[in-house]
């Protein structure tokens, strides 16, 4: 007999040799049918895997991670047999058909080109294997043999990718009926457990990433345990898509991107008005919670870029000059500047927490191919900040920050969850100062009552970290604010502050960011609200429609009385049918449409349509106006 432990610290005795599987069917027949694969002391496991020595075991359901790994995984090698019977065993060689985010994949080496027809006949097949539920079998073979298996198939790029292995490395082959694959797993007990697959595009992919190497096709799929949740995730892209930043940008005269400047953007008058609505809040909200704004120059020696550390651990991702023979950095971060100008002054404990803010442009070399619109450009303003205090003022200062970030992201209507990101393996410091920085970040989150994950390995090189995960109006996440704790860039640029007994102390120092990025913020929120965004924010918020000629005076007269109060209106005198200027505007997403007529002349009222509604209220002028200000004013 053999000891498991379970996740909820109880301990089964089960026979030696027996699987995942029948163990599970003795726990639970409902839970086995939920279970996707195992972990078997923290190594991901088979559920056909046998149980031969006292472990720790916990169940993969769709829910995690790592059960949906092995469904997907398992859908790509469906997806491999499916093309295998299809085009012909000779006709096609396989290379890599991974899990990935929201899928899979499988890239292809084949002469015929594939296209959605392929992809229709191609699914019908795969939906085929899934019916016959046939039963995946993990085997071993030793290294020469699997070579020379893959060979006599013409798999050329399975025996590159078995050479590629240690000498002395475990060879793991799965089969499914008469299709077999090298792969290292896990995977599903049987293709019958793939209750929902889609394919959904074909592209080229060069082998093993490279453009030197051949040209594959790389078909792209998702799946799930059931019909209802692959539907929902297929609205979802629809919607996203309808939604993409990028085409609403150009639609609504946002912004836009030139091959004279790649991920670098251009902001017109629209997009400013959005722009600097989100800086004219953040100002007063970081006014409020008692920071001091600064500013730092964009270009530093490589002095300094050395004494923070970003020169050895960050220097890829930098942009360089000389000025005077000397070799400069064009800033890829704000801290080091905003660090110079504490030391312009002495400081006493009385002072601490030092709270200062900086809208700082910032600049970072991107790849050619990562750049995505607003999401991932190659300069951007950070809304960074940096709070220097006492170490006894750690978890009040994080508290406050959480405090900040909650009232800024509820007013967007954007909710989030935390990740603790600890110590990379590209890190400065002493593993007694991360320890004590990691503590104090996990103390914070806990005394909060604020539920985290632990990403392990994605802290900052010089400190531990907290993430926050926004999720929007599809249900995506976005990863924006940080709050970032750092003991070492104060040590690295000898920081000080006067005790209460007179000697000199180090501070504690903390990076944080809410918006992240006002760019990437703008796109976020450009498919938060599709483009619809709230009045406070909205390039246009009124547009004034005559009926006809004669109203067109009336229309100036109350855009200029709204104007004056500080409105953003526009009237539309154009010799078009009303209905037509309304349709525009719909599309144009302004918010509050005012149709005046000789009726609203005579009364000295307007119409009002709200965009997304299909009626219109009358409302005295200065009812409308009040209305709107009130809404601007709480953000609404």
């Amino acid at each position: 007999m053999i000891k498991i432990t379970l996740k909820d610290g109880s301990v089964k005795e089960i026979e030696k040799n027996t699987t995942v599987l029948e163990f599970l069917k003795k726990i639970s027949n409902s839970l086995a049918k939920k279970v996707l694969s195992a972990k078997i002391d923290g190594s991901n496991s088979d559920l056909m895997t046998p149980l031969i020595r006292d472990c720790r075991v916990e169940f993969m359901t769709f829910d995690d991670a790592d059960g949906r790994w092995a469904l997907r995984h398992s859908a790509s090698h469906v997806l491999a047999q499916a093309v295998k019977r299809i085009y012909g065993d000779k006709n096609v060689q396989l290379a890599i058909g991974p899990a990935i985010d929201n899928g899979f994949y499988y890239d292809i080496d084949m002469e015929k080109q594939l296209g959605q027809a392929d992809l229709d006949k191609i699914q019908k097949e795969m939906e085929k294997i899934v019916k016959e539920n046939l039963p995946i079998v993990r085997s071993e073979v030793q290294r020469a043999e699997a070579i020379r298996m893959f060979e006599e198939k013409g798999e050329i790029y399975k025996v590159m990718l078995i050479k590629d292995l240690p000498e002395d490395a475990l060879i793991t082959l799965y089969t499914q009926g008469e299709f077999t694959d090298l792969c290292a797993g896990p995977h599903l007990v049987s293709t019958g457990k793939i209750k929902a697959i889609k394919l959904q595009n074909v592209t080229g992919a060069y082998w093993r990433g490279d453009a030197k190497n051949k040209m594959l096709q790389r078909i792209y799929g998702t799946a799930f345990e059931k019909k209802a949740d692959l539907d929902a995730y297929l609205h979802m892209l629809e919607e996203a898509a309808r939604r993409d930043h990028r085409k609403l940008g150009k639609e609504l005269d946002l912004f836009s991107l030139h091959e004279e400047g790649p991920g670098f953007p251009f902001f017109h008058p629209n997009g400013m008005v959005i722009r600097n609505e989100l800086i004219n809040y953040w100002r007063s909200v970081h006014r409020r919670y008692g920071y001091q704004e600064i500013k730092t120059p964009i270009i530093l020696n490589r002095h300094l870029w050395e004494q923070s550390g970003h020169w050895d651990h960050y220097k890829e991702n930098m942009y360089f000059t000389k000025i005077d023979d000397e070799d400069y950095a064009i800033k890829p971060m704000n801290c080091p500047g905003g660090i110079l100008i504490y030391k312009t002054q002495p400081h006493s404990y009385r002072e601490l927490p030092l709270r200062t803010a900086e809208l700082g442009l910032v600049h970072r070399h991107e790849l050619s191919g990562a750049l995505h619109g607003l999401m991932r450009v190659r300069n951007f303003t950070q809304d960074d900040a940096h709070i220097f205090m006492l170490p006894s003022q750690i978890e009040e200062e994080i508290q406050h920050t959480i405090d900040l970030f909650d009232e800024v992201y509820s007013t967007f209507g954007l909710s989030y969850h935390a990740e603790l990101s600890t110590r990379p393996d590209d890190s400065m410091g002493s593993d007694e100062v991360w320890e004590k920085s990691t503590a104090a970040l996990k103390s914070a989150l806990e005394h909060r009552g604020l539920e985290y994950v632990v990403n392990e390995g994605d802290g900052a090189f010089y400190g531990p970290k907290i993430d926050f995960h926004l999720t929007d109006s599809l249900g995506r996440t976005w990863q924006c604010g940080t709050i970032q704790l750092d003991m070492l860039m104060p040590e690295k640029f000898e920081m000080t502050y006067t005790g209460e007994d007179g000697q000199k102390h180090r501070p504690v120092m903390v990076h944080r960011v809410v918006y992240g990025s006002i760019e990437r913020f703008i796109g976020i929120l450009i498919e938060h609200y599709a483009g619809a965004f709230p009045a406070w924010l909205a390039p246009v918020q009124i547009k004034i429609l005559p009926i006809t000629d004669k109203n067109a005076d009336y229309a100036y007269s109350l855009k200029k009385k709204m104007f004056d109060l500080g409105l953003r209106v526009e009237v539309d005198d154009r010799n078009e049918k009303v209905g037509y200027k309304m349709r525009e505007c719909q599309v144009k997403k302004i918010p509050y449409i005012l149709i005046v007529g000789d009726k609203e002349l005579e009364e000295n009222n307007v119409s009002v349509r709200k965009h997304g509604e299909q009626s219109t209220e009358t409302m005295q002028t200065d009812e409308f106006i009040a209305m709107l200000q009130k809404q601007i004013e709480e953000k609404k």
